[in-house]
């Protein structure tokens, strides 16, 4: 099997435990009086802005903004259009009985807010850095709230362009004023993973939007190293003989700059704000069982530990995140990658760990006449969840992507909700 990736198929572009129910009218009180004082009343406060209860199953939906995929639907509409359309995709995650949205608010080295460490991006006014007149991740959330939906802000830490050209950047992007950060590979800018400066500011610039809106969790996708070309060689020699020594080689240094990056992201987001989450949704082969006893009974093409230097495995048994979530795009009974035998190996990674496991679904395959037979039956998907509820670590899904549960074409999002979706989940 070849890559197999949802973000591999963007035509070249790319390839949610209760923590306490609160509602818009809690105010804050003094701990004594509220818990230690029974029959005094708590000090009135400041009403506090509602976040969303834990979900005891989460039901989510991908919101991509790279290339337009989902929002906005093209670049450059009139901020009161912009809204609107981010409205009707929130609106359809409530009516769809759905409870997170996972929003991606920096897609290539760029932001969805104004942020002090990056440009705004191309996808909203259609030039790089050109302020859209509005604020979409301040609004994003607090609508997103206001329907009991979480708002998870989707970041992809390296991606800088889905081009080569420095030059078309804007003249103020990181990326231009240290070129030495930078690496060309695959008809793509990405940031070197193996620099500290570039773990350090990829991290600025990300929890910047935690520390200033209120968003649920931060959330990353399957890009860490890039995925494989054929004949083509990620140049970091330079960094692996700065940094490398001291690792058997340079597999397993690339790997310690990603376990780096994850363990230092968890811990920074805890300090800014100890509720928000973390998680992360890799390809969801994490090694096959040829190459590693310990690895799934798969035979990818692809395997995150090896390819894109992700121990997936790690982070979730480490506990290093709160939820992972394995992209499983294939259907049941998928000879290279089996629906049914990669959700039982991830059960049983997380068994125990304390990381919650999120199962990634293709809903964009359904109806897709490029696809197996399977994905033409709109029961697929459906077939999918209730295999998945056999197991017990498994917590609930997550559909890509928005624009597919608006179009929906035989059905199968709408199977989904009438097969398992009958009320909305409320702790």
């Amino acid at each position: 099997m070849g890559r197999i990736t949802r973000r591999g198929l963007l035509a070249g572009t790319l390839a949610a435990g209760t923590a306490g129910a609160m509602n818009g009218l809690v105010t804050a009180g003094t701990a004594s009086a509220a818990e230690g004082a029974p029959g005094v009343l708590a000090t009135p406060g400041p009403a506090r802005p509602w976040h969303p209860p834990r979900p005891l199953e989460f039901r989510g939906v991908w919101l991509a903004t790279v290339s337009n995929l989902d929002w906005p639907s093209q670049p450059g509409l009139p901020p009161a259009q912009q809204e609107a359309e981010l409205l009707a995709h929130l609106d359809r995650a409530e009516a769809r009985r759905l409870n997170v949205v996972a929003l991606q608010v920096r897609p290539t080295a760029d932001a969805l807010w104004p942020s002090p460490y990056e440009p705004w991006t191309q996808y909203l006014s259609g030039t790089q850095g050109r302020d859209p007149g509005w604020d979409p991740l301040g609004t994003a959330v607090r609508e997103a709230h206001r329907r009991r939906l979480e708002l998870h802000a989707w970041f992809n830490p390296y991606r800088v362009a889905n081009h080569t050209d420095p030059s078309r950047l804007v003249p103020t992007h990181p990326a231009r004023v240290h070129p030495d950060w930078v690496v060309a590979y695959g008809g793509k800018l990405y940031y070197n993973p193996g620099l500290p400066e570039v773990r350090r500011f990829v991290q600025d610039a990300m929890l910047d939007a935690v520390a200033r809106y209120d968003v649920d969790a931060v959330h990353w996708d399957d890009y860490f190293y890039p995925y494989p070309v054929a004949g083509q060689t990620f140049d970091d020699d330079d960094a692996y003989v700065r940094y490398g020594g001291g690792f058997p080689d340079r597999a397993a240094w690339r790997r310690d700059n990603i376990n780096r990056l994850v363990r230092e992201t968890a811990a920074r987001i805890k300090q800014i704000r100890r509720r928000v989450k973390f998680g992360i949704s890799p390809f969801a082969v994490w090694r096959n069982a040829a190459t590693d006893p310990l690895g799934s009974p798969t035979t990818a093409g692809v395997q995150t530990y090896d390819d894109l230097y992700a121990d997936t495995r790690t982070w979730v048994r480490e506990h290093w995140i709160d939820y992972i979530c394995p992209q499983v795009y294939w259907n049941i009974g998928f000879q290279a990658a089996d629906y049914a035998k990669l959700v039982p190996w991830w059960d049983a990674v997380a068994r125990g760990s304390g990381t919650q496991l999120i199962i990634g679904e293709a809903l964009y395959k359904a109806g897709n006449p490029a696809q197996p037979p399977a994905w033409q039956d709109p029961a697929e998907l459906s077939r999918h969840l209730t295999f998945a509820r056999k197991y017990a670590s498994v917590r609930g899904h997550c559909f890509f992507s928005a624009k597919d549960v608006a179009l929906d074409p035989i059905g199968a999002m709408a199977r989904v909700v009438a097969d398992h979706y009958r009320g909305r989940v409320r702790p």
